[in-house]
């Protein structure tokens, strides 16, 4: 008993040996600043450290509308890709506590006949000697045990604990792409209603030309070229609006997607685009590798790889199974029960199997050779999204800098433009211009009209684009799930 114990002892101690290789981080040249920032504003450089667990928040409330912050609920509520993503983690934790399961001695039952014939040798009769068939009842409660010898079960363990992790930093990445998408649909949804707005005002007016200059006409004023050129700017204005409007019905469409919904189920009042835009920091490079739900994910795949080498290299080594079994054998069913007809199995020389490998045809060198490439993969795609990450921050920076001074530019030629349509009117009236000189100011100003809504579109786009970037806000914690948590 003494030797059984002392053997156990050590293979316990063994059961801590891992032969994954000791995982280190890629190296990557992180950027002390973003350059798309203006001198004043680049911060200082500081050591990345693993936060993606770190609050998002309802980053879109910045934005001050409550269309919005409805609608981002009612996303997170019902959207579908979520509710996948949400399952694939679940599944992922089923999946670890499949794996945890082998550090515990499995226990099975069984109850049932057989017919055994037996030899006289396993009896310990001569050779030769013959033994009549029996029918044997057994009822036996197996316990089986793999002692973790190379780390095997503890490997596996590991990789299928970073894989849920993955999944779920995979979850909180598409939960960030989900909310992005459903506040650039929003805002582009809004910039459509403020270029429609202009455009239905604009037929209004030109409408309004149209029957003044036909009363002008009527009495002989004006020839019936001012007229048909007025009719024709009015007939574009209401085929340009009719287009706004698919291109609205479009996008709402695509929002009832995204919240999970029907098309037919959400229909939007017509709200033109809110200039609450709300400027945020980009903070310094080195927190995208802290933030970045994708990164994480890509950190976690590449922690899965790495133990799964581990794995494919204790297939090279012994494997030490305990079995022991108990119960009650008998030829007759109404003797099983009966305290004589007990047996029992148990021991290290009957109850333990030792098996190596000896002759496997090259499986697990192959086995380790796609662990091993399977981790140079995984670096490789982490590396590539972080190269990804900082592109776009950069893009996101630049876009809003440079739409800046584009809305500013618009903004000095809306006014102009008013006032060169004013005095085009004033001197067409006068008789001083041709009507001509009218349709081309009004063409402007609605064109600088327009450019202006466009470019607030394009900044409340470029602004989210720029929180996604950056991994989310910085409010509350994001959870999985109800169930997830």
């Amino acid at each position: 008993m003494r030797l059984r114990v002392t053997w156990l002892s050590l293979a316990a101690l063994a059961a801590a040996c891992s032969l994954a290789p000791e995982l280190k981080q890629p190296e990557i040249e992180v950027p002390a600043r973003f350059k798309e920032l203006p001198p004043e504003e680049r911060g200082a450089w500081k050591p990345a450290q693993p936060a993606e667990d770190l609050p998002r928040g309802q980053w879109w409330k910045v934005f001050n509308d409550p269309v919005l912050d409805r609608l981002e609920e009612d996303a997170l509520a019902a959207n579908q890709n979520l509710q996948a993503a949400a399952a694939r983690v679940a599944q992922a934790r089923a999946l670890v506590g499949v794996a945890k399961a082998d550090r515990i001695p499995q226990v099975n039952a069984g109850f049932g006949p057989s017919r055994i014939q037996p030899t006289g040798v396993s009896l310990g009769l001569p050779p030769g000697e013959f033994v009549d068939p029996y029918t044997a009842w057994r009822a036996l409660l197996t316990v089986s045990y793999e002692v973790d010898l190379f780390g095997r079960v503890s490997d596996t363990i590991n990789a299928t604990r970073s894989d849920y992790e993955a999944n779920v930093a995979t979850f909180r990445s598409v939960m960030l792409a989900l909310q992005a998408d459903v506040a650039q649909t929003y805002f582009a949804l809004r910039a459509t209603d403020g270029e429609l707005r202009i455009l239905r005002e604009t037929v209004g007016w030109r409408d309004e030309s149209v029957r003044l200059l036909q009363k002008r006409f009527d009495l002989g004023d004006i020839s019936e070229l001012d007229l048909a050129r007025a009719k024709t700017e009015a007939a574009n204005a209401r085929t340009e609006a009719i287009g706004l409007e698919r291109r609205r019905g479009e996008l709402e469409h695509a929002l009832a997607v995204l919240l999970g919904k029907p098309a037919e189920a959400l229909a939007l009042e017509v709200a033109p685009l809110v200039n609450n835009l709300a400027v945020i920091p980009p903070g310094l490079p080195s927190e995208l590798l802290e933030r970045r739900p994708d990164i994480a994910a890509a950190t976690r795949q590449m922690a899965a790889a790495n133990a799964r080498i581990g794995v494919a290299r204790s297939a090279f080594f012994p494997v030490l199974r305990l079995t022991a079994l108990g119960g009650y054998e008998s030829a007759d069913l109404a003797d099983l029960f009966n305290w004589s007809s007990r047996t029992w199995l148990l021991g290290p020389l009957i109850g333990t199997i030792l098996t190596a490998p000896i002759i496997d045809g090259g499986r697990n060198r192959a086995n380790l050779e796609r662990a091993e490439a399977a981790l140079e993969e995984s670096v490789a795609i982490y590396r590539q999204q972080v190269l990804v990450a900082f592109a776009e921050v950069e893009d996101n920076l630049i876009a809003l800098r440079t739409l800046d001074g584009q809305a500013q530019s618009t903004r000095d030629a809306l006014t102009a433009a008013a006032r060169a349509s004013r005095i085009a009117q004033v001197r067409y009236d006068m008789g001083a211009t041709s009507y001509l000189d009218v349709i081309e100011a009004q063409r402007t100003l609605l064109a600088v009209q327009r450019s202006d809504v466009q470019i607030r579109g394009a900044r409340a786009n470029s602004t989210v684009a720029l929180i996604r970037a950056l991994g989310g806000g910085w409010d509350a914690p994001t959870t999985v799930s109800a169930n997830d948590r």
